[in-house]
């Protein structure tokens, strides 16, 4: 196998296992809010403990990808991130549930940026697009932790051990591959900074990415128990899993969309997607309509995240690492602040209105797109 081959392989691994190992304990949210008595305010408390532990890693994160070839953090992340699904099964208290989500959190913080320089990396070295694929083998890894968590609830496994065997699978895979990323990816000299105030370009990126995560965190960790509350299926995992699928199956396709459409265009119907999907299934509370509009808000949010990377990785103010690192961080802070944002909202009304932030959320996707594409159309003038 060809040097490219190998590490487009390995590196299609860790975003497989990336989503894997997310939709598995988030999946596992209504468990884990039962077995622990609680409210949907104190449960959007315990999430905050996420954010929190991403913008503490934030200066570690981009001072690791700035000193280091890619591939050192991302594998030390990714064994981490592995150890601490075991520990969120294992967590009996709201306290050693923080701490596990802390260090889920932060080592999430640790790899996300190197897997997403790796990315664009390896994109440079070949005219045909093929990013939007990695982020669609995000979404199937996402799939699969999904449907491997509704294949156990069925069968009444329970947490502890379900989540063990994530921990396995993923440490095994994650020393196996970690051999064939791509290396000799350090930072220039010139460019070995931790952290950067983003100029314009970015700040408009960051914020597409901002919004676009706020729904992908709120649709992963609150799907679930919409279903299961508003909804009323036992089998709570349904919208998540539809979800997901159609996020995974446009992902695919993504390139080829936006080449056609153009991005601009592509935001647009990105942006309409999700608040159309989210306000049908809030004003047709049923089985049907919420499938059809989970579906509608998989196949916006697909390609805003992937899109934008690749945008990132066009600036021309800083290097490919250090336009991803402030990017993610915009990403992270969005995917994880949308959580227990929902959690206030549904606890102070219901959450079938908090569900409606995230029409709100896909509608900001317009202005700020299209600020963005007049900004950069009058720079190249």
């Amino acid at each position: 196998m060809s040097s490219f081959n190998s590490q487009r392989l390995a590196l299609s691994v860790f975003f497989f296992l990336s989503g894997f190992n997310f939709a598995s304990w988030t999946s596992r949210i209504p468990t884990i809010k039962a077995a622990l008595h609680l409210n949907e305010a104190e449960l959007g408390t315990i999430l905050l403990a996420m954010p929190i532990s991403s913008l503490i890693g934030l200066p570690l994160s981009g001072w690791l990808v700035s000193k280091f070839e890619t591939r050192i953090p991302l594998t030390v992340g990714f064994l981490l991130n592995s150890l601490c699904i075991s520990f969120i099964g294992l967590a009996t208290t709201p306290l050693a549930l923080i701490m596990a989500l802390f260090l889920f959190s932060l080592s999430m913080r640790v790899y996300n940026i190197s897997i997403n320089t790796q990315a664009i990396n390896l994109q440079k070295q070949h005219a045909k697009k093929f990013i939007g694929s990695f982020h669609g083998l995000w979404s199937t890894g996402g799939i699969a932790g999904v449907g491997f968590t509704t294949l156990l609830v069925s069968l009444e496994v329970t947490i502890i051990p379900h989540l063990i065997m994530v921990s396995a699978i993923s440490l095994a895979a994650t020393l196996f591959y970690f051999r064939n990323l791509v290396r000799g990816d350090q930072a220039p000299a010139s460019d070995k900074k931790g952290w950067v105030k983003p100029d314009a370009y970015i700040l408009y990126l960051g914020l597409l990415v901002f919004f676009a995560a706020v729904c992908e965190g709120g649709m992963f960790d609150w799907s679930g128990i919409y279903f299961q509350q508003v909804i009323g299926e036992d089998i709570f995992t349904a919208g998540y899993l539809i979800f997901m699928t159609c996020m995974a199956i446009s992902r695919f396709g993504s390139d080829k969309i936006i080449d056609r459409l153009g991005m601009p265009t592509t935001y647009v119907l990105s942006g309409l997607l999700i608040s159309s999907g989210i306000g049908l299934a809030v004003l047709f509370p049923s089985f049907w309509p919420a499938m059809v509009g989970f579906s509608m808000v998989g196949f916006g949010a697909a390609a805003v995240i992937p899109m934008t990377y690749t945008l990132a990785g066009a600036s021309k103010t800083y290097s490919p690492g250090i336009a991803i690192s402030v990017i993610v961080t915009f990403g992270i802070v969005g995917m994880l602040i949308g959580p227990p944002m929902i959690g206030y909202l549904a606890h102070a009304f219901n959450l079938k209105v908090s569900f409606v932030a995230f029409a709100v959320s896909g509608l900001m996707l317009l202005p700020i797109s299209k600020l963005f594409f007049r900004m950069r159309g009058q720079a190249s003038q």
